[in-house]
């Protein structure tokens, strides 16, 4: 073999790894997806029904952490079973398994747990509760995790509240303020979840103006991927329009690649919300 033909096969060897050639660092794909909660009254889109295309898609798109939003206790064993991927979270209303989750799954074989929280949206984040002009109880599941290359870093997964303001307003402050408190070790941290906010709302813009955080559809090496919303109803006739569901980081992070996922079946989406995808570097 040719000196030339040795390192056309090193780097071929890199490519299919998902290492990147440039620092020889792993790639990473980090999604969050609002699952839907299993409601009995979604005839034609029942959760019994749309786990398996939710669970293909994320084997499809090699997804390897992703935070989910709305799922109850038994959509998350039964989305970790299907994907052999372990969880993090607890339900919103009592801190155990009562209540949406917003769980964290992710694959053990690339991924370990390194610590773990959950913190309720409210004045009194230790506790289940809800806070401000919120209409429900609302949390933020974390973990700390180290991936192959001992990289360590953390993720943290919300769900804010669809009808008060002031809630999703104080939210932002608050999650950012307990990033900050957790963080202690300044690394690499992903804020990610369905913030039923759109960029040109407050509570987007405390993120985004917040030290170090940006979004990582405006950050993304290749151009975001995708169409203008993320939240369809399952409405196969209308495309969204507004970006609710977000992907925001902060510290030494490159965004390659940033979509809104469409993927369907028969005229059908896995969810009422798309998902959104990034792939990552440290």
């Amino acid at each position: 073999m040719t000196q030339s033909s040795f390192k056309t096969l090193i780097l071929c060897i890199f490519l299919l790894a998902g290492i990147s050639v440039s620092g020889i660092s792993q790639t990473h794909q980090f999604a969050t997806f609002n699952i839907r909660w299993d409601n009995s009254n979604d005839v034609g889109n029942l959760w019994k029904d749309r786990l398996p295309h939710v669970a293909n898609l994320i084997r499809f798109h090699q997804i390897g952490l992703f935070g989910t939003q709305e799922g109850l206790n038994h959509q998350i064993n039964q989305l970790s079973e299907a994907l052999g991927y372990d969880y993090l979270g607890v339900g919103r209303d009592d801190g155990a398994q009562k209540g949406e989750y917003t769980a964290i799954l992710f694959d053990a074989k690339k991924y370990q747990l390194v610590d773990q929280g959950t913190f309720w949206l409210s004045p009194t984040p230790n506790v289940p509760s809800k806070g401000w002009d919120a209409a429900l109880n609302r949390i933020c599941s974390w973990g700390k995790f180290k991936d192959q290359m001992n990289k360590v870093f953390y993720v943290f997964n919300i769900h804010y509240d669809h009808i008060g303001q002031e809630a999703r307003e104080e939210s932002s402050k608050l999650v950012i303020q307990k990033i900050g408190e957790i963080n202690k070790e300044n690394l690499p941290v992903v804020l990610m979840g369905d913030f039923n906010v759109t960029p040109d709302n407050p509570a987007y813009s405390t993120i985004t103006e917040s030290p170090g955080w940006k979004d990582s559809r405006l950050e993304s090496d290749i151009p975001s991927y995708g169409p203008a919303g993320t939240f369809t109803g399952f409405d196969w006739e209308k495309m969204p329009d507004g970006i609710i569901d977000h992907i925001f980081f902060k510290g030494n992070i490159t965004i390659i690649r940033h979509g809104i996922l469409t993927d369907n079946y028969g005229k059908k989406y896995p969810s009422d919300h798309f998902p959104v995808m990034v792939e990552l570097s440290w």
